[in-house]
């Protein structure tokens, strides 16, 4: 039987069961199907679209530009020694920290594809720059689910200090191989290429937005069938019962299925239990990002011939240390302590913005930064220019 039967029929049966279930699952529970569909349109029209879309126009701009080749000259010193890429990978770290997934591992797949940096390069920075945002760590997850600006800011000191060290330990992958060293001439910046790059920018960019919109539909009335059928709550048993040794119950084991698929809807669930087992989780979470998120990279990376599994052993890495990080912090800063209370005062007003007001500030920032990586390049090339002469 194992002879008539491979593993690409093996693997063709559980796809068809799969597909199976998942249409009769439609035909038996429409009105959740249909639920969860105008949950996620909603979550996509009110939150993804808006909050997305400058921040890949601004990549975009960055790389087809050639603005992050300039960036390079200035930060190489510094992203060479700590990361073992070449300093053009930098708006890669700078976009991802600010505008959340996936804007920092799309930033770094262009600088790849535009051959500004190596394959190798390109694999190290997808492991460490794919990373949340503020206004989301702050704002959806400090303020909306832990009611504290301080938790939030916790939170988000641990996602960033988490990457800077995935980075540092990931600059060892491939070590025989060394960041590229920048061209004696670099590229000539042009303004009269301006119109090009910002109509394929704008259009790349709400082409993006879509496909982050597709996953983040398919996931949410995924999970949402999921409870609904119970499957979520029996694959909660097995997992508790795997990870009994570990302390986790049942209901801690459904919160961490639902945050390996789905990063918001995990951390949504976080809402009761003793706040250092919750922050923890939520910093997993938050590092690891959820498979919806690495669904959306997968399709930035296309036929890239870059590595997925690098991908993966990075958020893996950056969730474990997150959590670790976090549960340090707790000890050495605990939210009650007057350091952590003057530092929460300091991002309360952000977490509590309303929708409207944060959207301006993000796109506020994503054309600041924008500005601010323009008026580098013209002082590099001018100061190149000088050199020259």
């Amino acid at each position: 039987m194992g002879k008539l039967v491979g593993k690409a029929q093996y693997r063709d049966i559980l796809l068809g069961t799969g597909l199976l279930w998942a249409a009769l699952a439609l035909v038996l529970w429409p009105e959740q199907a249909m639920s969860a569909m105008r949950d996620g349109v909603a979550l996509c029209g009110n939150v993804i679209l808006p909050s997305l879309f400058p921040f890949f126009v601004l990549s975009s701009l960055v790389v087809e530009l050639g603005m992050s080749r300039y960036l390079g000259r200035l930060l190489e010193p510094v992203m060479a020694p700590l990361f073992q890429v070449n300093g053009n990978c930098a708006a890669a770290l700078a976009l991802g920290f600010v505008g959340g997934y996936p804007v920092g591992a799309r930033t770094a797949i262009q600088i790849y594809e535009n051959g500004q940096c190596s394959r190798t390069e390109a694999e190290r920075m997808l492991a460490f720059c794919n990373n949340s945002g503020p206004a989301f760590i702050l704002g959806v997850v400090g303020a909306g689910v832990f009611g504290s600006g301080a938790a939030g800011l916790l939170l988000y000191l641990a996602h960033l200090l988490a990457s800077l060290l995935v980075g540092m330990l990931f600059r060892f992958y491939r070590p025989g191989e060394r960041p590229q060293t920048r061209r004696s001439r670099g590229p000539q910046f042009q303004a009269a290429s301006f119109p090009k790059a910002f109509t394929k920018s704008v259009t790349g960019a709400m082409q993006s937005t879509l496909n982050i919109c597709a996953f983040v539909l398919f996931f949410t009335v995924f999970l949402r069938i999921l409870a609904h059928a119970g499957i979520l709550v029996r694959l909660g048993q097995i997992l508790s019962a795997l990870l009994s040794p570990l302390g986790m119950d049942q209901t801690w084991a459904e919160r961490l299925l639902t945050g390996l698929m789905e990063v918001s809807s995990g951390v949504s669930s976080l809402t009761d239990g003793s706040l250092p087992g919750r922050l923890s989780m939520a910093a997993f979470m938050l590092g690891w990002a959820g498979v919806s998120v690495h669904c959306q990279v997968l399709a930035f990376l296309g036929d890239s011939g870059l590595s997925v599994r690098t991908y993966i052993a990075g958020k893996l890495l950056h969730g474990i240390l997150s959590a670790v990080l976090t549960a340090a912090l707790l000890r050495l800063l605990p939210l009650s302590s007057p350091a952590s209370f003057y530092l929460a005062e300091q991002t309360e007003a952000i977490a509590q913005l309303d929708f409207q007001k944060a959207l301006t500030l993000s796109a506020t920032a994503a054309w600041g930064m924008w500005l601010a990586f323009f008026a580098l390049t013209v002082w590099v090339v001018q100061k190149n220019s000088g050199k020259r002469r």
